[in-house]
């Protein structure tokens, strides 16, 4: 049963790639409803596509259908992996910083550690789709934004040391607080037991 899963994963990283196949559709939307009207109702799509896939993925986990079992351990290599990307997801919002001047998407980066992490330690159907998905969508937006960022010229911004350090510590607060208490409470699996 991944038909919700599947359709939550089109509408929400549809929305999501509107950049890359229909940028001049996408300028003319926002040329003619406005900037905010757009962004509401791009918002509006990406929850509804989220909700979807949260709840596709929570029908397809009671009926899961094992492709392999993923070795013993593996949640230490999922663990670094996940902190890099919550590393990485918290320099995306933090201005100046040594993450965001190097790669300029910390965001799609996390994303893609996020996603490859977790399509290790699950090996079922469901989280090959999930995050399988994910990772493919995040190489294929990151690969893409950088070649935007070469054509219209956005050159390295001055990473200031105090921001990266920033980025650091709250990506690893965050990570913890995921790790150790929130991934328990919303999705049902302590990560680190």
């Amino acid at each position: 049963m991944l038909t919700y899963l599947v359709l939550g994963l089109l509408v929400f990283l549809g929305v999501h790639s509107i950049r890359i196949v229909a940028d001049d559709w996408r300028r003319r939307c926002i040329e003619r409803s406005g900037e905010v009207l757009w962004r509401g109702i791009y918002s509006a799509v990406s929850l509804l596509g989220f909700v979807v896939i949260i709840w596709g993925y929570g029908v397809a986990r009671q009926q899961p259908v094992q492709l392999w079992s993923p070795p013993a351990g593996m949640q230490h290599v999922v663990a670094l992996l996940t902190w890099v990307a919550f590393v990485l997801l918290a320099a995306a919002y933090i201005p100046c910083n040594h993450f965001k001047a190097r790669w300029h998407h910390p965001m799609l980066l996390a994303t893609k550690f996020w996603a490859f992490g977790h399509l290790l330690a699950n090996g079922t159907l469901a989280g090959v789709v999930l995050f399988g998905s994910f990772l493919v969508w995040a190489m294929v937006m990151f690969a893409n934004a950088r070649r935007r960022d070469r054509r219209d010229g956005v050159h390295d911004e001055l990473g200031l040391l105090s921001r990266s350090v920033a980025s650091v510590l709250v990506g690893t607060l965050v990570w913890a607080a995921v790790a150790f208490w929130l991934h328990g409470l919303l999705i049902g699996i302590l990560p680190l037991s």
